[in-house]
């Protein structure tokens, strides 16, 4: 974030590599932004392509490891995420059939985002916390001064 002088604070996404902004390059930003979330977005799809980081799994362990989703849930995100290249489904021939999900190699290019996305959730939930404590404490001085 850059801190402009009028106080106000800018986020840069909008610049371009030559570090200019305009009406256009914010359009184009947006639009980005917005293509990642439609195929990225909803509840499961990050924390389904997180379980798999730690290797393949069956439809069965994936819904165990993701504990709240229903099997159509599930069944539909595994879809999405493989129309768009992130998931292979791996079909072995034994009796009874299984299904085997793994990460793309082209996953490997949401790496980033998703340690930025991590590193950012953790920062918010502890300033969250702290923010929580510091109001109870405030809140607990106040009664504590009214009740003397």
């Amino acid at each position: 974030m850059k801190v402009q002088s009028d106080n106000t604070r800018s986020i840069e996404v909008c610049s371009e590599s030559n570090n200019t902004r305009t009406k256009e390059t914010c359009k184009k930003a947006a639009n980005a932004i917005k293509d990642t979330l439609y195929v990225l977005g909803g509840k499961w799809k990050l924390p389904i392509l997180m379980t798999l980081a730690a290797g393949p799994q069956r439809f069965g362990e994936l819904q165990k490891a993701l504990e709240s989703i229903t099997p159509k849930v599930l069944s539909k995100e595994l879809r999405e995420l493989e129309l768009n290249e992130f998931i292979t489904r791996t079909v072995h021939p034994t009796t009874p059939v299984t299904v085997e999900y793994s990460l793309t190699t082209y996953s490997k290019s949401l790496e980033k985002v998703l340690l930025e996305l991590r590193d950012w959730g953790m920062a918010h939930r502890r300033r969250l916390k702290e923010s929580s404590k510091a109001r109870r404490a405030a809140a607990g001085k106040a009664a504590e001064a009214a009740s003397r």
